[in-house]
């Protein structure tokens, strides 16, 4: 007997009330790759068409069910009879003319093994995946690409969520216009594409992929799609131009013209421009912890850069790099490192032409006309 709408509302709701039932912070249904080699479980990419965070709890309870789930963190693959079962409960939601975009994945996802043959270098696979705290370290390479989305999506800000020990858990990966493969065999594939005629361009071996493969948020402007990974963050109103890059977990708060290098964890203010060849020093390399910040209005002048937190309305000179150890003078004459004056508003950082020294002076009339808003309004 099919099943109504009234059935569906029934049964989500008695789901959604069991004691054991808790709603996860994030889940997704999406299509994994996995390599064919060794024991077929090395991850390659997830891509995760809808995204959910702290929300449409009723689809979470119905698909984690049926998979014997109950909202903890955790990834399983969808078989064919899970998704059949999904489809037979979704029936009602898909007839009406609502948008359901969880609802209306279900049938994509069990079209996706078409082509997945084992002896193929890769396979595709539909695949669950529940965070039950974003504050948890990730568990698996589905996890952390979960994560990656998130924050590409905006549904969390940088710094967001807990991403310890991802790099431990993603696979080098060649990136092509095919799609991802294993370096392991990559040349065998590549031959055999080459004797049906066909040809693979590689872009990149990698652990991340370009965002823009996965998640093209809203209102950006990025003209060069390799120098943005998955897992960064970018506002609407930012342009990320052909020079600029921006690495995961670290972005833009606002509207931003990115002509430089945004670094892991390293967040830029609204209205602000990192100028071109100009760096921001990360937490990745060196061992360093400090999160490294930019305020709102800021310049970050042409082949400069910093390692230090700039605080609202300020200007480094351009070709001028303040790192945490620069000496630097003030005003009055006297001295102090520039770790002293991180986060500090409303500074121009410039080197004197006479006698070379490092100078942090009031901000005045520098800069006043910020951003070209026609260059940001990317709808």
């Amino acid at each position: 007997m099919a099943r109504t709408l009234d059935d569906f509302r029934t049964h989500v709701a008695a789901l959604i009330s069991r004691p054991a039932w808790r709603p996860p912070a994030a889940y997704a249904i999406g299509i994994a790759t996995y390599s064919n080699r060794g024991d077929g479980c090395k991850v390659l990419d997830v891509r995760y068409p809808v995204i959910n965070a702290g929300e449409n709890a009723g689809f979470a309870a119905l698909i984690t069910e049926l998979v014997g789930g109950d909202g903890s963190t955790g990834v399983v693959e969808l078989s064919d009879a899970v998704l059949d079962e999904a489809l037979d409960w979704l029936a009602p939601v898909l007839a009406d003319a609502g948008e359901h975009p969880n609802a209306r994945l279900v049938p994509v996802l069990r079209r996706c093994r078409s082509g997945s043959a084992v002896d193929a270098p890769a396979r595709r696979v539909p695949v669950l995946a529940v965070i039950a705290s974003l504050a948890d370290a990730p568990t698996s390479a589905e996890d952390v690409f979960l994560r990656l989305h998130l924050l590409s999506a905006r549904r969390v800000a940088p710094h967001g969520c807990n991403l310890d020990g991802l790099f431990g858990l993603l696979n080098n990966v060649v990136w092509t216009d095919r799609g991802p493969f294993d370096p392991d065999g990559f040349a065998m594939a590549q031959a055999e594409l080459a004797a049906a005629g066909e040809h693979v361009s590689v872009r990149s071996v990698d652990k991340f992929p370009p965002m823009l493969d996965y998640v093209v948020p809203e209102g950006v402007r990025v003209a060069d799609a390799s120098r943005v990974r998955l897992g960064a963050h970018l506002a609407a109103g930012t342009t990320v131009m052909h020079e600029g890059f921006v690495n995961f977990t670290a972005g833009t708060l606002g509207a931003a013209m990115v002509e430089g290098r945004i670094s892991a964890g390293v967040v830029v203010g609204d209205q602000s421009d990192i100028g071109g060849g100009s760096s921001i020093m990360g937490t990745l390399s060196g061992g360093g912890k400090e999160q490294i910040s930019i305020g709102r209005r800021c310049l970050l002048g042409a082949n400069g850069g910093i390692g230090i937190s700039l605080g609202d309305d300020c200007v480094v000179e351009a070709g001028l790099y303040v790192t945490a150890g620069t000496i630097v003078r003030l005003p009055g004459g006297e001295t102090r490192k520039a770790r002293e004056l991180s986060g500090t508003p409303g500074l121009l950082f410039r080197r004197n032409s006479t006698d070379g020294a490092v100078e942090a002076l009031p901000r005045g009339e520098t800069w006043q006309e910020g951003l070209n808003s026609a260059l940001h309004s990317n709808g």
